[in-house]
């Protein structure tokens, strides 16, 4: 693994508390998620001012990290550095709503099978052209065998599901897995064919039910082994644990399994089934319109990891699903067409990079990058963007589009709505997705027009300056650094400088220089001159809270500046409207390496004055 994955690991581990703060940690196909001791160590303000991290944020009791893309080669490095966590959870305080209990329960269930449902999807869709043009016939082996490929993650879903939900609820998944196996057996399946009546010694009956491609059924059944398993756990001598809990939990779950618990979760997902084709056929449009215009506020919040499944059920019980692909696929086009639009219109290098590299994985299926670094900071892309996945999702709505299998909600999924012998609903995704790609190019573009300005450049005539004399880069009131209302400041730990109490939001570079360092939320810049001199300007007390509101940039990291060039602009009447004191400390971050640093007695300063010296 690079040495630059192994840096970022350590910073990253060492911002959230340190490796004792870590309960545990895993990833997803863009973040990393913690669950941490102690979230109010964790430095979130450093974490989202790393160019590395797109944003850091709390949701369902997660400590998320979104990296991008290479995430599982941070995770790789992450991993080596907190050591294995098994059994290093502790209990916490935190009280989880029961909203947040659920969909975090439903999450961890479903979330790890998502790359077998891809998968299958996949090849599910390349059969389904492979028939269409007539390369293999539907009556051929070829068809027989590569069908039993996609089928059999389909076939067997109680049996991954028990493993995963086991693991969610800390019981045994081994043993969990073999109670499903108990449910899917083909002697069981043979009984129900037959239909004749089933007694368990001659008293219990058995309801004739098949439970392969369910999915209540097995989660119901799984969560009650929980219990009974915890209370054998419990009571049996440690010396006999290994063998009497597994052969009693097979002996309590099966019977309950296929007399009790089974045929409820079946009777479940009938209604489920029920309501499913109650909205594919009468509200079709709904789904498809919620989840193309809101799904980008559902992942902020974590609420799509609540509703996904949804679709995997319709799925299980109906063979196709219209509740969450539809309009997932036109919300990410959406997303990615929003960020692509950026990347064109945007005068600042580092958004063009990052609106660019996070179109293309949007258009692929997956948007956080795009979400966190673009869409969501600027606010009008996401706006755009919803309105752009509601017009398509309303219209694949409208059409009755569904896809036939789980996978990719990018522009290779469009092949999963490939099937039942019809390429009616691949040409409707299209559609949609046209639609959702031509409103939110305009809206974004119409948008943009007020929002992306044109980077000013000089505004004031150049003066001479002379070695060692730093000009105001602000025109406003001076003040000694120790009348700033801010303790690190005032206490110069940072280094000596000056205090200004500006009058307007511009700043201007106080000599000429080098940016070596602008946060990205602007309020704060870090200036090199030419003579050696490190400066930081910081606009504001606490702004970095804004997260970049009502802040202008209008130079980037890196870039060369002359004396007089405009570097910043910060409303000043919001920032004060929202609670915040506009003191900008000018501090001489390098003052160690100087003699003497004398603050000018002018108490009015214009751009051009010189408001420090050293020695």
């Amino acid at each position: 693994m690079s040495k630059q994955y192994e840096s970022l690991a350590q910073q990253i581990v060492k911002l959230v508390g340190g490796k004792d703060n870590v309960n545990h940690v895993y990833h997803c196909q863009t973040r990393l998620r913690f669950k941490l001791k102690d979230e109010s160590i964790a430095d979130q303000d450093a974490l989202n001012a790393m160019d590395e991290v797109a944003r850091c944020l709390i949701s369902g009791g997660v400590f998320q990290v979104v990296i991008g893309t290479h995430v599982k080669d941070v995770f790789e490095e992450v991993e080596k550095i907190v050591g294995p966590l098994e059994g290093k959870a502790v209990e916490t305080t935190e009280k989880k709503g029961i909203v947040s209990t659920v969909i975090d329960f439903v999450s961890g269930t479903f979330q790890p099978i998502i790359p077998a449902l891809s998968g299958a999807g996949m090849v599910k869709a390349v059969l389904a052209l492979l028939v269409t043009f007539e390369m293999i016939s539907a009556e051929s082996q070829t068809y027989y065998i590569l069908n039993f490929f996609a089928d059999a993650v389909f076939y067997f879903l109680p049996m991954m599901l028990a493993f995963t939900e086991a693991q969610k609820l800390r019981c045994n998944p081994i043993l969990a897995a073999s109670i499903a196996g108990i449910m899917m057996h083909p002697n069981w399946n043979a009984l129900v064919t037959a239909g004749d009546p089933v007694e368990f010694f001659g008293i219990i009956p058995f309801t004739l039910t098949t439970y392969t491609s369910t999915v209540i059924p097995i989660i119901i059944v799984v969560l009650v082994q929980s219990y009974v398993e915890r209370f054998l756990e419990k009571w049996i001598p440690q010396a006999v644990k290994l063998v009497f809990v597994p052969m009693l939990t097979f002996l309590i779950m099966g019977p309950l399994a296929l007399a009790v618990l089974g045929p409820i979760g079946s009777i479940l997902g009938n209604y489920l089934a029920d309501f499913f084709t109650f909205l594919s056929t009468t509200a079709a449009w709904a789904p498809a319109v919620l989840i193309g215009g809101f799904l980008p506020i559902m992942v902020m919040f974590g609420l799509h990891n609540g509703v996904a499944p949804l679709g995997v059920m319709q799925m299980g019980e109906l063979g196709y699903d219209s509740i969450f692909g539809p309009g997932c696929v036109c919300s990410n086009i959406a997303q990615a067409t929003a960020s692509a639009v950026i990347a064109i219109r945007t005068k600042d290098k580092k958004t063009r990079q990052i609106a660019t590299s996070g179109s293309i994985t949007a258009y692929m299926g997956i948007t956080e990058p795009t979400l966190y670094g673009v869409n969501l900071p600027k606010k009008y892309p996401l706006v755009a963007a919803m309105i752009g996945g509601a017009a398509g999702g309303l219209y694949a709505g409208l059409t009755h589009t569904h896809r036939f299998a789980t996978g990719s909600s990018g522009l290779p999924a469009v092949f999963l709505y490939i099937g039942d012998n019809t390429m009616t609903y691949f040409y409707n995704i299209l559609i949609a997705l046209i639609i959702s790609f031509v409103v939110t190019a305009v809206v974004t573009y119409i948008l943009s027009l007020k929002f992306e300005k044109e980077p000013e450049t000089k505004t004031i005539e150049k003066v001479q300056v002379n070695k060692g004399e730093i000009l105001s880069p602000l025109h406003g009131k001076l003040y000694p650094l120790t009348e700033a209302k801010d303790e690190a400041f005032a206490s110069k730990m940072l280094g000596d400088g000056a205090m200004i109490q500006p009058d307007d939001g511009k700043v201007y570079a106080p000599f000429d220089g080098q940016i070596v360092t602008l946060f990205p939320t602007k309020h704060a810049i870090g200036i090199l001159s030419d003579d050696g001199i490190e400066l930081l300007i910081h606009f504001g007390i606490d702004t970095v809270n804004l997260d970049g509101k009502h802040f202008t940039a209008f130079v980037e990291q890196g870039q060369r500046v002359n004396q007089g060039d405009l570097l910043i602009e910060a409303d000043i009447k919001k920032i004060e409207a929202e609670g915040y004191l506009t003191q900008v400390p000018v501090i001489i971050t390098n003052s160690a390496s100087y003699q003497s640093i004398t603050l000018s007695d002018k108490k009015d300063v214009n751009y051009q004055d010189v408001i420090l010296k050293v020695e």
